[in-house]
């Protein structure tokens, strides 16, 4: 892979972001992840990549495009996994909330985890205290570990956890160990990499999430230097043996980043569909100019950046994918 190829992956998330803007709190979630995905797959055709999605909206017999085992891009080399979430946060762009974007991972072929379609088990960290935490430690002792990476106390500390009946006990000894929690609707993708940026005011993402998510998330930290480990929750003997068919003997190990994400190269695009504390959300304005905010990164290099970039739509997107005036 090389420099060039993460800004050619920018624009893939930016033009299903911008088709799935036009959504934005009209309560029909499976409408604008379908034009996410319809203008993320067409646009993957200019890419120069021989890429097999590894993460995606599902299995051939289940979805149209994008789904795994399918192949994109238009040359030969170099050959990638790819994993996507042409729109992570269905639930919360429908609602108009926070914090959706459009998501791409890359990584050489057969270096990122084939996660199934089943819960994970996450704690991520940025940069400061990769290295220091155990997915087995108590939640109490991994904010002492972190706070003190960070330099901070424990009292200052943010938590962010999905709400869900499943995290009342980790809710709970968060705040009575005395830090703070922030709780969210939909959006692990971002929850995760938002421990890696001071600026965002996020110090641990921990819970129960999805795995597909979670590798996503995961190459974005290994750009970013942070650290996840992640453990796989079964919920049946259909999921148990569909991990043992991966690969993964034992289900119930603690995959570190070098499971999740093999190698020392990754790319992570993704662009704001609506506002976040990382990225600005899509806006439209008079005429057929519209903006996104993006932010693609490589961990053999350590580059971030920030990308705005202004957009003439009539150029980019087609009108079957919008919604119509009733």
């Amino acid at each position: 892979m090389d420099r060039e190829l993460a800004m050619e992956v920018v624009r893939v998330t930016e033009v299903a972001a911008l088709a799935s803007a036009y959504w934005m709190g009209r309560g029909q979630k499976t409408e604008a992840d379908g034009a996410a995905t319809n203008a993320m797959r067409k646009m993957f055709d200019t890419v120069s990549i021989n890429g097999t999605v590894v993460i995606g909206e599902g299995e051939m017999d289940e979805a149209p495009m994008l789904y795994i085992g399918e192949k994109v891009g238009n040359a030969p080399f170099p050959e990638v996994d790819v994993a996507v979430d042409p729109l992570e946060g269905t639930n919360i762009l429908a609602k108009g909330l926070p914090n959706a974007m459009s998501v791409i991972a890359i990584a050489d072929r057969g270096n990122l985890l084939h996660a199934p379609d089943m819960y994970m088990e996450k704690l991520a960290v940025g940069p400061r205290a990769a290295g220091k935490i155990d997915l087995d430690a108590p939640i109490e002792e991994t904010l002492r570990i972190v706070a003190e990476a960070n330099n901070k106390r424990v009292q200052d500390c943010v938590v962010i956890i999905l709400e869900r009946d499943r995290h009342q006990e980790l809710i709970e000894n968060v705040r009575r160990a005395g830090a703070r929690v922030r709780l969210i609707g939909d959006g692990d993708v971002s929850s995760a990499i938002s421990t890696a940026f001071d600026d965002t005011g996020i110090d641990i993402c921990a819970g129960i999430g999805g795995a597909p998510e979670g590798v996503i998330a995961a190459a974005a930290l290994k750009c970013l230097g942070g650290e996840m480990q992640a453990r796989l929750v079964p919920e049946d003997e259909d999921e148990y043996n569909r991990c043992l068919s991966m690969g993964i003997t034992d289900p119930r190990c603690i995959l570190k980043m070098d499971d999740l994400v093999k190698g020392d190269d990754a790319i992570f695009a993704a662009s704001g569909v609506t506002d976040g504390e990382l990225l600005r959300g899509v806006r439209l304005y008079g005429g057929e100019r519209a903006e996104t905010h993006s932010v693609v990164m490589r961990a053999k290099t350590g580059t971030v950046r920030f990308v705005r970039a202004i957009h003439m739509l009539s150029r980019k997107l087609d009108p079957s994918i919008l919604p119509r005036r009733p």
